[in-house]
């Protein structure tokens, strides 16, 4: 009978593209009910973060590029798919028509400080997207194929915007109740720094979409020493195939090996679990391990384990 176990959970939910559409609708209600193109500008990158997270769920259009070396293969991500292209082109639209409009303002002076609610908008996004943030983070660390370098790198590009937003909507008001008329030029000037990192942001999705994520290719003595770890642990006789995808510093690997057919799933799950925590705690660039656990093919060694005897006569001599 053939065994075969997955450490692969299921991918982390839609929570997070939800919550970001929620407060890419509220702080966009808030920012056209009281003229604020900073809230504007927050809402627009929540919009991107939703569609990046969209893009990257469904198929895409581009192969996959493969390399082996022996039994290891290292891949490169496959491009995004073409709806990000789109999700892009209105991005980028509405980044541009964003930072004309702010500097309009910043030119002509008719620039009004921001009204209190918009400070507690912007507040209580940030609350919320760091409880969002929290609850992703929860998820994935449940998870063996979620990258959470990538998680978190794009936490902190939203906190940035976030916080770019912050600024300039309680600088804004500061100039206000302190009389400094200079400060109200804060807000429209935080509206086009949000609207600068968006576009570089949608310039990488458009590239991403177009070229594919840039990951290197293991060296070969790297591919061999990963497989020659695998082989290491008590139990594995084979390792069928191993890929392994590197983003930066970190390198995510799935491995297919081959168990005796003889053993109980139960021991083939262990043996699985020890292959995998040999490679986390050897290779300490190695953020995510998946292994796959397939019975031994009928042959040598255990060919005489699997064939049922013709004769019921003893071995023996009598």
């Amino acid at each position: 009978m053939t065994r075969e176990q997955a450490v692969i959970p299921e991918p982390v939910s839609w929570t997070g593209i939800v919550g970001d559409i929620v407060l890419a609708v509220f702080l966009g209600t808030v920012g056209l009910f009281y003229g604020s193109l900073a809230l504007l500008a927050g809402a627009l990158y929540s919009a991107y973060d939703a569609a990046a997270s969209v893009a990257a769920k469904l198929p895409g259009p581009g192969n996959t590029r493969v390399k082996r070396v022996g039994s290891l293969s290292a891949s490169k991500e496959s491009p995004e798919p073409l709806p990000a292209i789109f999700f892009s082109v209105f991005l980028l639209m509405g980044a541009v028509q964003l930072g004309i409009a702010a500097f309009t303002d910043l030119t002509e002076g008719d620039t009004a400080p921001p009204e209190t609610f918009v400070l507690a908008a912007v507040l209580l996004s940030m609350a919320l997207r760091e409880s969002l943030f929290q609850v992703k983070l929860r998820l994935s660390r449940r998870k063996s194929n979620v990258n959470l370098q990538s998680l978190i790198e794009k936490h902190r590009h939203s906190l940035f915007s976030s916080v770019v937003v912050l600024a300039g909507v309680f600088g804004a008001m500061g100039g206000q109740a302190w009389d400094v008329p200079a400060l109200v030029y804060l807000e429209p000037s935080a509206a086009i720094l949000v609207a600068l990192h968006l576009l570089i942001q949608v310039y990488g999705l458009v590239k991403r979409s177009v070229y594919g994520s840039p990951s290197s290719h293991l060296r070969e003595e790297d591919a061999a020493s990963l497989v020659e770890t695998v082989q290491r642990v008590h139990g594995v006789i084979t390792v069928d195939d191993l890929k392994a995808q590197e983003s930066g510093h970190y390198v995510t690997v799935t491995a297919k090996i081959s168990v005796n057919p003889k053993i109980t799933v139960m021991e083939a799950h262990d043996i699985a679990n020890r292959a995998k925590m040999l490679l986390l705690n050897r290779f300490t660039h190695i953020t995510d391990v998946r292994i796959q656990v397939a019975p031994y093919e009928a042959g040598y060694p255990y060919k005489s384990n699997t064939e049922e005897s013709d004769s019921d006569l003893p071995n023996l001599l009598q």
